[in-house]
């Protein structure tokens, strides 16, 4: 295995992770979704609240899997 894919294995475990731990923090789930595009905006991507509720719940399928 390449060291670049390490690396992205990495970074992507570690975000599906904090994504999933904040998913489940005891915030309501509009109030979490709002500071999770807030701060995706202060990084630069915009991210319409329709494709973030979408990611919610493809995150929330594969969790219950």
């Amino acid at each position: 295995m390449k060291n670049i894919d390490i690396v992205f294995a990495v970074v992507g475990g570690a975000l599906v992770g904090a994504s999933l731990g904040l998913l489940f923090a005891p915030k309501k789930g509009d109030d979490l979704r709002d500071e999770i595009a807030d701060f995706l905006k202060s990084k630069g991507l915009n991210v319409k609240r329709s494709r973030l509720d979408r990611l919610v719940e493809e995150l929330q399928e594969e969790v219950q899997k």
